[in-house]
């Protein structure tokens, strides 16, 4: 679960760091407010779609699987995993 938060936000931070990347090749300071103050609303929004997008995407493409499943149990002394028959 940590992984899907941590995937979540890196894609919201995305346009933050592409934006300050460009300021650089700009030859500009990043680090100055003056260079932010008008787009920061903009990336946030480009931010939010970019993760529910992906959010979205990879819910509609996992994959899903059919028939009964049957939990994890012992046979014989040895554990066999859960599956899906």
């Amino acid at each position: 679960m940590l992984r899907v938060i941590i995937e979540e936000v890196l894609l919201f931070v995305l346009p933050f760091c592409i934006f300050a990347g460009y300021l650089v090749v700009k030859r500009r300071n990043p680090f100055d407010v003056e260079h932010w103050s008008r787009h920061v609303f903009a990336l946030a929004v480009a931010g939010c779609v970019l993760a529910i997008a992906v959010f979205v995407y990879t819910g509609v493409i996992a994959p899903r699987s059919r028939g009964v499943y049957e939990p994890p149990h012992m046979e014989n002394g040895v554990l066999v995993p859960g599956r899906f028959k």
